[in-house]
């Protein structure tokens, strides 16, 4: 049967228009169409007399075809029945409101005669001309739908959601049958069918007209993204699949410990830190509760407060999180931050390496792993959720790398400035460190490739403005408030040289396998600041990767940006292994400029964790074309590299028990309105249990002291924890010695005015290392005893202390 043209018109409950519509189109074909065409019906399920219209149609023509259904099933089906049903060398599909008038046919064919396979009649075109509006909500939600759909699914396609399309038959009916959509989104699904196949589509203004009576309801617009979410889904390899199990298992294994009983088990390796995120998860949360200023809080630090955007809080997550730490408590949104984020990362990495580097999705795997699970990230698992949940790097990065092919400059300088902007409430610091070794990245790849460079610098430079324009309004007021706002502070003082030590690249992490605590002895501030053991196995094999694929660009660019990297970590000056030599390093050119001067400088060997991830990535994926031996042995050296940083689950013990006269809320007997409760010693960075003590009673009272960052002196330098007072001191020195100092009178006019500085109500000591010398301590400097209540001794200030 040789047919021109057929019309594909679904239809449900379209009696009112079904039949002009008929008429019209009939009338304008007999006109126009100098061959063969045919006028298809799909009934899609109607309870009114569209069947019987369509079917008296087609009585009197038998160019007019009924298909009926049975049931309701959703546009998208009507139109894959009717499209597969056709012969047309061309297939129009059209809606039977005809909002844009069949006359329109002309301009979509002359679109095809051009060499486009598909063209699509736009409301968004220049030309395009609207009769009768929507009215205006209508319009704005559907064109705020209409947007999202297009940037998500077909960017560059204006108005995916007309129903007046012209395809070339045989492509239509292929693209059709391999549609799964049943609803609305089936317009996308097929545009993004034609554009994966190569297809060009072209995007022809037309009249249109809203029609009253229309099926389309805003809400469509809503289902449309879900159905695309949900095909999405469906169309997930499934080695990505085993690939983000695999890194959930993992994340899950690391944190094993933890997951046993997340309120009662504490990572001793994490300091203190673990108290105060989760009193960050706490606060966050309770301020979104009540609707209170998420960027400070008084609670802690009282009277002073602390600049919450100026500390590490992570509004990103700990906001959308709000509701598991209500209903779980904040131990448990923070172990789901932690392992979620982790794995997550893992499988970001994973997917850009997929995408960039190498198809070998095993490979690809391996390189994600080594980049969220190497050495430095475990050790940042005990304490720094802000150095492990970063997948939203891989993304900027791979939105930076578009910008440089010069396709979509705008588009991707649009989400690259809402990729920045969500990574920025996640964690300034690791974005810094990885716009850093992007540059390095940059550098080098601009060297290995200068023809690239030429090409990509104009359109990633006008990408990064766009991209710039849109972060910067929307974090001015945040980061003004960081900078500027009350109790911020200049940069963060770290000690002279926090860099680190050439050997301890070659050395193994505690958390390692082949690790212990003699292997890092002298080589790390902190068990959480193992920023550079990747060991000398690694190390190794990535050096004869480097040689063995030299000849790549991609290559070389990643070794510079490991070099670099690794010099600048080495901080001002660094000493020669097994030499008293001590030399100048390159960090010195940024350690005093802003933002680097906050900077803990040996954490930019972080950035070696996903360089090293891509050459190993690289390495395997040559693998598959080399000789069997040759294959076994090269992947036999990668796992023998590997083994010794293989992490071992982090250790957890169970939680300092809150004494009672807290937990059970006794407590608020002794407080009166805006007092504090202190406890003895004062909270500080060195025992911030009293945060604990905070979250456990629902941040029900105010803390003098406490563990954040805060402003120091005149200068405002930035120090941990609260400016020192005399009574604070005093009692950290009792604390930490075990020794009574001589209570003066001075001194006990100054912890007068410190507990009034603090409108102290109550003071509390739980038992503790020392405490009988803290009591005695404490018992001179108010002149009263305390009182053992609810498993704490407990001084009342309001009776006469």
């Amino acid at each position: 049967m040789s047919v021109d043209l057929s019309v594909v018109i679904p239809a449900y409950n379209e009696e009112q228009r079904l039949g002009p519509t008929l008429d019209a189109i009939r009338d304008h074909l007999e006109a126009t169409c100098r061959g063969e065409w045919e006028l298809i019906v799909v009934d899609d399920g109607s309870t009114d007399r569209t069947a019987e219209i369509a079917e008296e149609t087609a009585a009197a023509d038998h160019r007019v075809l009924l298909l009926s259904g049975d049931r309701n099933r959703g546009k998208g089906h009507a139109l894959r029945e009717g499209v597969l049903a056709s012969y047309g060398r061309r297939v129009l599909v059209t809606d039977a409101d005809l909002a844009a008038p069949i006359e329109e046919l002309d301009h979509l064919d002359k679109a095809l005669t051009d060499g486009h396979t598909a063209a699509i009649g736009s409301r968004a075109r220049p030309g395009a001309t609207i009769g009768a509006h929507q009215h205006r909500l209508r319009e704005f939600l559907g064109r705020t739908g209409n947007y999202l759909i297009r940037s998500v699914a077909v960017p560059g396609i204006r108005d995916t959601q007309c129903g007046f399309k012209l395809f070339d038959g045989d492509r239509a009916r292929e693209a059709f049958a391999a549609s799964r959509l049943r609803g609305w989104g089936i317009d996308v699904e097929i545009l993004q069918y034609f554009r994966r196949a190569g297809w060009p589509v072209a995007e022809v203004p037309v009249r249109w007209s809203h029609q009253e009576g229309s099926k389309v309801r805003p809400l469509d617009y809503v289902r449309v993204l879900a159905e695309l979410t949900a095909l999405k889904a469906r169309t997930l390899r499934r080695a990505d699949v085993l690939a983000a199990l695999l890194f959930l298992v993992m994340a899950v294994a690391l944190y094993a410990q933890r997951w046993i009983a997340p309120g009662s088990r504490y990572i001793p390796d994490a300091l203190q830190d673990q108290n105060q995120w989760e009193w960050f998860f706490a606060v966050t949360a309770d301020n979104v509760r009540h609707l209170h200023n998420p960027l400070f809080t008084d609670l802690q630090n009282f009277p002073d407060g602390v600049n919450l955007m100026a500390n590490t809080v992570m509004l990103g997550l700990s906001v959308p999180l709000a509701p598991v730490t209500w209903l779980l408590g904040p131990a448990v949104a923070l172990n789901v931050a932690m392992t979620g984020g982790l794995a997550a990362t893992a499988f970001a990495w994973y997917r850009l390496i997929a995408k960039r580097l190498v198809r070998h999705r095993g490979a690809a795997a391996v390189g994600g792993a080594l980049a969220a699970f190497a050495p430095p990230m475990i050790s940042h698992a005990n304490a720094h959720p802000n150095f492990i949940v970063l997948f939203m790097i891989p993304l900027i990065i791979d939105r930076a790398l578009r910008l440089g092919e010069g396709t979509r400059v705008v588009r991707d300088g649009v989400v690259l400035g809402l990729f920045t902007t969500y990574q920025i409430f996640l964690g300034e610091e690791p974005l810094l460190l990885a716009v850093l070794g992007t540059l390095l990245f940059a550098a080098g790849y601009a060297v290995a490739r200068p023809d690239v460079a030429r090409t990509a610098w104009r359109p990633l430079l006008r990408g990064t403005g766009i991209a710039l324009a849109v972060t910067l309004p929307l974090v001015a007021f945040p980061l003004y408030w960081q900078f500027f706002g009350p109790q911020s502070y200049r940069s963060v003082l770290h000690g002279d040289n926090a860099g680190n030590s050439p050997l301890a690249f070659v050395s193994f992490a505690e958390r390692s396998l082949a690790g212990s605590e003699r292997s890092v002895e002298g080589l790390a501030m902190n068990p959480t600041e193992h920023n550079a053991f990747y060991g000398w196995p690694l190390l190794l094999l990535a050096f004869a990767v480097v040689v063995r694929l030299w000849d790549r660009a991609v290559v070389k660019a990643l070794a510079v940006t490991a070099a670099g990297a690794a010099l600048l970590s080495l901080g001002r000056e660094f000493r020669v292994p097994l030499t008293g030599a001590e030399l100048p390093g390159p960090w010195a050119l940024l350690a005093d400029r802003p933002l680097f001067e906050s900077v803990i400088e040996s954490r930019v060997a972080m950035v070696c964790a996903p360089v090293l991830g891509m050459l190993l990535a690289l390495a395997l994926g040559r693998l598959r074309w080399a000789r069997r031996r040759r294959a076994v042995a090269g992947v036999g050296a990668v796992g023998l590299a590997l083994l010794p940083i293989v992490p071992v689950p982090l250790d957890a013990v169970d939680r300092i028990d809150v004494p009672p006269f807290i937990a059970d809320g006794t407590w608020r007997r002794y407080l009166g309105e805006d007092e504090t409760l202190v406890p003895i010693p004062v909270p500080d960075p060195a025992n911030a249990e009293g945060l604990h003590w905070q979250t456990t009673a629902d941040l029900g009272f105010r803390l003098p002291g406490g563990y954040f960052n805060g402003p120091w002196g005149p200068d405002r330098v930035g120090i941990y924890g609260p400016p020192p007072r005399a009574t604070s001191t005093l009692l950290r020195d009792v604390s930490d010695s075990g020794r009574n100092p001589q209570i003066t009178p001075a001194v006990r006019a100054a912890a007068r005015e410190d507990l009034a500085f603090w409108k102290a109500g109550v003071l509390v000591l739980a038992p503790q290392w020392n405490d009988g010398q803290l009591r005695t301590a404490v018992e001179k400097l108010v002149g009263s005893r305390a009182k053992w209540v609810g498993g704490a001794w407990v001084w009342d200030l309001h009776k006469g202390s």
